[in-house]
């Protein structure tokens, strides 16, 4: 029992170094405020314009950003936000050229915004260089979704695509709202009735963004880093690690019970294969990964034109869960520093490392610092079975 005590006690700091490793990788608040203004002035300017439609226009934030799963690029500043500018007023009597031209066209009309626009092939990308990109997608009502949803121009198809950005939002946000059953709470409460317990309640998890953002983000950072020194067009897009992730942790979170929220990491890794569909057509395997928020849009279609992309997520997932693996059975500060640094990159995670050693160093001074079996130099000091650490000047040293 009391090595099971320390198991889980290390669990826990392991999943709080990966929590503070993912505030590192995400946005700021400055950054977010810039965004924020960006957003809201760029949708003014489309919604005040003379024309007809645009007047009637809606903008609203889609993607990572609408979801709070950001992850800056390795080694850069700079973040995605992603915004649509939805026109209800035009239906598919209009090409989807004439959309993005007329959106286009209104942001050219900005001298600030037509220095740094660029044309991709759905999009339109404002370059704020150093901070963010905004990407604004021209959208039409989809009338043959009963779901709500849009349609947005592929300039390279020249074909309207269907899309639901709404309602993909409220599905993965109505799913990160669910809460894992934690055996060890229950355990641990009854710890504390009683007088010759042996180690302090469970440590409290921050949770701002909940356990399944936090997930995304893990797997998002991992797979960048996974890929920085291999082929990058093949690593799975956002979409189908957020996706599959969305519907592992759901699935997982309504049929089990967890002794920690690392452990939950795990498991929706482990279970977020099964949730790709996989058809024989007409002699020939073909891949599904559905947008259940509307019909017509597979996030794995490419897979079915590029098998190396099938491939990839497969490498990719089998090291993601070998990489944790490996994290729990890691014993020493530079040994973690290194497989963290390995597995997410050397800046965040050195700045999180280092945070924790000061940590340490002031719970050394204040003589809150212990040493606890399986789990190390701990400032979640267990009551009992442990070495308390001498002050000194030096961390590690006796």
């Amino acid at each position: 029992m009391f090595i099971e005590r320390q198991t889980m006690l290390r669990k826990a700091q392991l999943f709080l170094l990966l929590e503070q490793l993912c505030e590192r990788i995400e946005p700021n608040s400055t950054q977010l405020e810039r965004a924020r203004t960006t957003y809201e002035a760029v949708g003014r300017w489309l919604a005040q314009a003379d024309d007809q439609w645009l007047s009637w226009s809606s903008i609203y934030l889609q993607g990572s950003t609408a979801l709070g799963t950001t992850v800056k690029p390795i080694g850069q500043n700079e973040h995605d936000v992603d915004l649509v500018c939805h026109i209800p007023g035009l239906g598919r009597w209009a090409t989807p050229a004439q959309c993005k031209h007329l959106v286009g066209e209104r942001l050219k009309a900005n001298q600030r915004y037509a220095a740094i626009l660029e044309e991709k092939p759905r999009c339109w990308r404002l370059n704020y260089v150093g901070d963010f990109h905004l990407d604004i997608t021209p959208s039409i009502p989809n009338a043959a979704c009963a779901k709500g949803g849009e349609l947005v121009p592929d300039k390279r198809l020249k074909s309207w695509k269907s899309t639901n950005p709404k309602g993909y939002r409220d599905t993965f946000k109505a799913r990160a709202e669910l809460v894992p059953q934690m055996r060890l709470l229950k355990s641990f409460a009854q710890d504390r009735a009683r007088a010759d317990a042996d180690i302090e309640p469970f440590p409290e998890q921050p949770r701002y963004k909940g356990i399944l953002c936090r997930i995304v983000q893990i797997l998002k950072r991992h797979r960048d880093v996974f890929f920085d020194t291999r082929d990058v067009s093949l690593a799975p897009i956002s979409v189908i690690v957020t996706t599959l992730a969305a519907w592992s942790y759901e699935y997982c979170v309504r049929s089990m019970v967890f002794d920690s929220e690392l452990d939950v990491l795990c498991t929706v890794l482990h279970h977020m294969p099964r949730f790709i569909e996989q058809r024989v057509v007409a002699g020939r395997v073909e891949w599904l990964i559905p947008n259940e928020t509307t019909a017509g849009e597979n996030f794995a279609e490419r897979w079915n034109s590029e098998p190396a992309l099938a491939s990839a997520f497969y490498e990719w997932h089998g090291a993601a869960e070998q990489m944790l693996t490996r994290l729990m059975e890691t014993r020493g500060l530079d040994g973690l520093s290194d497989m963290l640094a390995k597995a997410f990159g050397q800046a965040p995670s050195a700045e999180v490392t280092q945070s924790m050693v000061a940590g340490m160093s002031a719970a050394r001074a204040s003589g809150n610092l212990a040493l606890a079996p399986l789990v190390g130099l701990t400032t979640i000091k267990p009551v009992a079975r442990v070495t308390p650490v001498r002050g000194n000047t030096f961390f590690g040293a006796p």
